[in-house]
């Protein structure tokens, strides 16, 4: 596991998934898309693309997921393939390392069904080609031998959808984009989306849990269902152990407090990364390298972990010359901010 990947896996805000999320999903993940709660504009476009495709008995246009981590890509694509009934198959791009692994999957997939490849962006390039003719036309290319023998054959598949998701979308080539037909964006979700869906994850796994806990936990949660769902888990267990097994909000308050997760969501090493600009290089700017020196964390760690939700609610910016905290930043960590940086 490379530094990255391992400061997400140890926040408990980071909205990368866990294996323990994992499991822990499969038990809450919404069957059919009246259950999916958010996202509803997404929603609406897809319902009417899913009601068009099963009434004229077809495989449904391929569908791009992209958006942030957390949101709910994985729980929409097993939705799709519900809802027309169909089989599901799961992979992702890490995973498909050489032409022999998607030619296998491609060729035994059945009619309609829905193949899912998560983190599509990190697909390597030569089996990304190979995809635009199995998506556009519904045929692979495979080359049969080696040297001037070597022969193509064209191999029909069986019509099928493809739901890719990313949370990079900008990565994926313009060739690629243009097969998918239906382009769906999830975005954060609100405090009270969030509430009802604690409540719904409480009431699923046998949790008391009052509208003011839920509320609670929704609010410290980024705006990710995932998130919501790892800070119940952890409320549970403090409601069990020093409360009376309730969750309500003075009993969350306390949990969370102990866990050092803030009004905003913020954790230790966002506010260490918030003091550090404010204190150290006078609110900013300063440059990312810098930053990273002192804080000791490398800087794709900084730009892909920790900054993109401070910059996201307006904690702090971007800019040429490097980070700036806001006046948001001060006032969250009750420090006076000097009149030269009023503007930001």
């Amino acid at each position: 596991m490379n530094r990255r990947a391992k400061d997400e896996a140890e926040r408990l805000v980071s909205a990368g998934a866990t294996d323990e999320d994992s499991a822990f999903e499969l038990k809450l993940r919404p069957k059919k898309l009246s259950e999916f709660i958010g996202q509803s504009k997404a929603k609406e476009q897809l319902a009417i693309a899913l009601e068009a495709a099963k009434s004229r008995g077809e495989a449904l246009d391929h569908v791009l997921l992209f958006g942030p981590p957390g949101l709910g890509k994985t729980t929409l694509a097993t939705i799709i393939a519900n809802e027309l009934e169909v089989g599901f198959q799961q992979t992702s791009g890490p995973a498909l390392q050489i032409a022999g692994d998607l030619t296998a999957i491609l060729t035994n997939l059945r009619e309609k069904q829905v193949l899912f490849l998560d983190e599509i962006h990190r697909l390597q390039p030569v089996l990304e080609e190979k995809l635009y003719t199995a998506l556009e036309d519904y045929k692979l290319d495979i080359m049969i031998g080696q040297g001037p023998a070597a022969r193509t054959h064209v191999m029909e598949l069986r019509p099928f959808t493809f739901v890719a998701a990313t949370t990079r979308p900008g990565l994926l080539s313009s060739p690629l984009r243009s097969r998918f037909g239906i382009l769906l964006r999830l975005e954060f979700y609100t405090d009270d989306e969030l509430r009802f869906i604690v409540q719904r994850s409480a009431e699923v796994l046998g949790i008391a849990c009052d509208e003011d806990g839920a509320a609670e936990i929704a609010m410290r949660c980024r705006g990710t269902p995932r998130i919501a769902n790892r800070l119940l888990r952890r409320v549970r267990d403090y409601a069990q152990v020093r409360g009376n097994g309730t969750i309500d909000r003075p009993t969350a308050t306390k949990a969370l407090e102990m866990l050092e997760v803030d009004s905003h969501g913020f954790d230790e090493l966002d506010r260490r990364l918030l003091r550090t600009i404010i204190e150290k290089y006078d609110g900013g700017p300063v440059g990312l390298n810098t930053l990273a020196a002192a804080l000791a964390e490398e800087e794709d760690a900084l730009e892909e972990v920790y900054e993109p939700f401070l910059i996201q609610i307006g904690f702090l910016n971007r800019t040429p010359r490097g980070r700036v905290a806001t006046r948001l930043a001060y006032d969250h960590l009750g420090i006076p901010m000097p009149g030269k940086l009023s503007l930001f």
